[in-house]
């Protein structure tokens, strides 16, 4: 997929009206359409990458500063003392359904028992 048919590449570039709860040059935060935790955000790069495997070098300073950037989204929804799991997803068998780098943040209900 190209970023011209990629979702959160429209939403980038301003192609579609979007929510954002944290917006800056390089990254955006989301809620997800369809939860899978009280609390369930998505942290996504401005920029296309198709995933992981194409990330290479020359993105990690952007995946490092989706951790900063969850760690401050858990701080503002209040899920730190609590808890909260951060995922990237790589490749259809681990459910990757967008081919675009983001990190979901899942808080708010007890997660100790699945993986």
């Amino acid at each position: 997929m190209s970023d011209h048919g990629c979702i959160f590449c429209a939403m980038s570039r301003g192609d579609m009206e979007v929510d954002f709860l944290y917006l800056d040059q390089q990254l955006m935060v989301i809620r997800d359409i369809n939860p899978r935790a009280p609390t369930h955000l998505l942290i996504i790069p401005r920029r296309h990458v198709k995933g992981l495997t194409y990330a290479a070098g020359r993105t990690s300073a952007t995946l490092g500063q989706m951790f900063v950037i969850a760690e401050e989204m858990a701080r503002r929804e209040g899920v730190t003392v609590s808890g909260y799991r951060l995922i990237l997803n790589q490749g259809p068998d681990s459910g990757q359904e967008l081919e675009h780098v983001h990190m979901h943040l899942l808080a708010g209900r007890d997660m100790s028992g699945s993986i």
